[in-house]
C-alpha cells in the first residue's frame, strides 16, 4: 500500500487512498505514526470511494497515530484532498465534495506556484454546542491553575474546548492540555489569546497531543473569539505552524494550505 504524506502547517497525516478499509486500520495507524519506529505522523487517514448517492468524490476515514478514530481534521481533510487531485491528474484546481464521519464537506483546491503546495478551502459546516462543563472538575481546574475566565465548548465535527489566556506563549500546553481533555472525557483543547491581527492558538489534540495547527481547533477558536468581542467574524488563527483564516457565517469557512512531502510504500 502507497501513503502519502501531507501536511497542513505542520500538521502531518499519511493519506492511503484505498477501496476498502483494513480490518487491521487502528493497529496500522498507531504503527505508521509512531515518530521513530514507523513513518511518523498524527494521523492515518484513508481516502476510500466516494458515495455516488450522496455524491461525493471520496470518503475520508481518519486515526489518530495512537490508533483511535476521529471524526473529523479541518488540516487532515485539505490534505487528503491535495492526495486525491494529486491522484486524479486533473489539475489541482478542483471543487470536492468529501465524505467524514461528521458529515459532508465542500473542498475548494487551488495551486500555487510551488507544485507541492495547494490552498484549499472547506466549508467545514455548522459549529454546534459543546459537551456542558459549566460546572464540575473542569471549571475547577481551571479557577485553581489561575487561567482566565473565558472558555467555552464547540462541536466542529468533534469536541472542543477553548480557553481563554493573556499570553499563550506561558501555557505548559502538555501538561494542561492533557489534564483539561482528561478531566472533559476526551477532548481536543485550544489555548487562544488576542493580538493585533486576529488570535493566537496552541493545542491539545486528542489521540495524539500538542501539534502544531489544529483546523477545527482554530473554527472553534475563532468562533470563541468572536462570540467574546475579540475579533470581527473574519479571524486570523496563528498557531506554531503558521496562519489560517476562519470566515464565520452560517457555517464555518476554513482556508489554509496543504504540502506534499513524499510517497512510501507500506507493507
Amino acid at each position: 500500500m502507497q501513503l502519502a504524506k501531507h501536511h497542513g502547517l505542520g500538521n502531518d497525516f499519511l493519506i492511503a487512498l484505498a477501496d476498502a478499509l483494513p480490518a487491521d486500520a487502528p493497529a496500522m495507524a498507531e504503527a505508521v505514526c509512531h515518530r521513530t519506529r514507523g513513518v511518523g505522523a498524527d494521523g492515518l487517514i484513508f481516502g476510500l470511494p466516494g458515495d455516488a448517492g450522496a455524491g461525493t468524490d471520496v470518503t475520508m476515514v481518519l486515526f489518530n497515530a495512537d490508533g483511535t478514530r476521529a471524526e473529523m481534521s479541518g488540516n487532515g481533510i485539505r490534505c487528503l484532498a491535495q492526495a486525491f487531485v494529486r491522484r486524479d491528474d486533473r489539475g489541482s484546481d478542483r471543487e470536492l465534495s468529501i465524505g467524514t464521519d461528521a458529515g459532508t464537506r465542500a473542498v475548494s483546491v487551488e495551486s500555487t506556484e510551488d507544485p507541492t503546495v495547494v490552498q484549499a478551502r472547506v466549508d467545514m459546516g455548522l459549529i454546534g454546542a459543546g459537551p456542558d462543563l459549566e460546572d464540575g472538575e473542569v471549571v475547577y481546574y481551571l479557577r485553581n491553575h489561575g487561567f482566565a475566565d473565558h472558555f467555552s465548548t464547540a462541536d466542529v465535527g468533534n469536541p472542543h474546548l477553548v480557553v481563554g489566556v493573556h499570553d499563550v506563549h506561558q501555557i505548559d500546553v502538555a501538561r494542561n492540555g492533557s489534564e483539561l481533555s482528561r478531566l472533559a472525557g476526551g477532548i481536543n483543547v485550544e489555548f487562544i489569546g488576542a493580538t493585533a491581527g486576529g488570535i493566537e492558538m496552541r493545542v491539545w489534540e486528542r489521540g495524539v497531543g500538542v501539534t502544531e495547527a489544529c483546523g477545527t481547533g482554530a473554527c472553534a477558536a475563532a468562533q470563541a473569539a468572536h462570540q467574546w468581542g475579540l475579533v470581527g467574524p473574519v479571524v486570523s488563527v496563528s498557531m506554531p505552524g503558521g496562519d489560517v483564516v476562519v470566515e464565520l457565517g452560517d457555517t464555518a469557512v476554513l482556508t489554509g494550505p496543504s504540502q506534499y512531502i513524499a510517497t512510501v510504500d507500506y507493507g
